[in-house]
Formats: structure tokens, sequence, C-alpha cells
């Protein structure tokens, strides 16, 4: 998973302030100037979701305006998961 959260330049991960991701541990990358995908770390687990803010500062300390999730538990290996990622970052 580093290398994937590298690559597509995630945020490091930070404790998720706004209860969104039930406090867990989030990592974000910026799809535009109010879109962001959102990996959600639970414990050994990884959630992708899509979302929006109004602001980047927002995420981890508000409630997202949009939050979709698009994978429950995530893995690299799996076509399907790899498919909607890249289906955001091309």
């Amino acid at each position: 998973m580093e290398n994937i959260f590298r690559y597509f330049d995630f945020s490091h991960f930070i404790k998720d302030q706004s209860n969104a991701f039930n406090g867990n541990e989030i990592s974000f990358t910026e799809l535009n100037s109010e879109h962001f995908l959102i990996f959600e770390k639970e414990q050994a687990i990884f959630n992708l979701y899509v979302s929006k803010y109004s602001k980047k500062s927002d995420i981890g300390n508000k409630q997202p305006e949009i939050l979709e999730l698009l994978v429950t538990n995530y893995d690299k290996s799996n076509p399907e998961h790899r498919i909607a990622l890249r289906r955001y970052l091309g």
C-alpha cells in the first residue's frame, strides 16, 4: 500500500477529528480544489472514498459535504479495486 500512497501523492495519515471516519486515521489526495480521494485506515483494512469539502483544511476536521464509499477493504492485487482508484486518478 505504501507504493500506492507515494505514487498517487496521498498525504501522511492523520487522525480523523470530524467523526466522519469513526476517528480512524485517514490519508487523502486532491482531485481538484473541492474533491478528494480518501483512504481510511481501520486497523489493517483500507477503505477508499471520494469526498467533497469546501476546502482542503476541512479534511479530518469537519464533516464532508459528500462522502461516497468506493472500495471496502482495498486490495491492490484486486483488478476491480485498482480500476476504482484509477477511474479518479487516471
